[in-house]
């Protein structure tokens, strides 16, 4: 199998290193697949943590506590404790939140539309590279 061509060109630009992080950071936490999940099912309504645990298949417990905390240290949840016992809490998503539903159904869309196309080139791929 070859290499080809591995050089990493250096970044030209200060300014578009400077630029790209803080995007590329902020891209990474809404674009994963727990996230993602997560603000879909939050923006409809408010949800408690249990019913999120059950709603999105494979994510563990542990996963979801740590990326509900992350999308509320980002300021795309509100987390609401209720005085009750045992304690109460929801997850509301906030404006900035709802504005990337659009974008985040739009994703969705494409996603199940091209599942089958990038299923196929995937197993191509595999087959050409076991064979090379």
């Amino acid at each position: 199998m070859s290499q080809g061509n591995t050089a990493v060109p250096d970044i030209p630009d200060p300014f578009i290193h400077e630029v790209a992080c803080p995007i590329r950071d902020i891209l990474d936490r809404v674009g994963n697949k727990w996230s993602v999940q997560i603000i879909l099912a939050v923006i409809q309504r408010p949800v408690r943590f249990t019913e999120l645990e059950r709603g999105i298949p494979g994510i563990s417990r542990r996963m979801l506590t740590l990326t509900l905390r992350s999308l509320e240290r980002d300021g795309l949840l509100v987390r609401t404790v209720f005085p009750t016992v045992p304690p109460k809490v929801e997850y509301t998503a906030t404006d900035i939140a709802r504005e990337l539903y659009e974008p985040l159904e739009a994703m969705a869309v494409w996603a199940r539309r091209h599942r089958g196309t990038i299923d196929t080139a995937r197993v191509t791929y595999d087959e050409r590279a076991a064979r090379d």
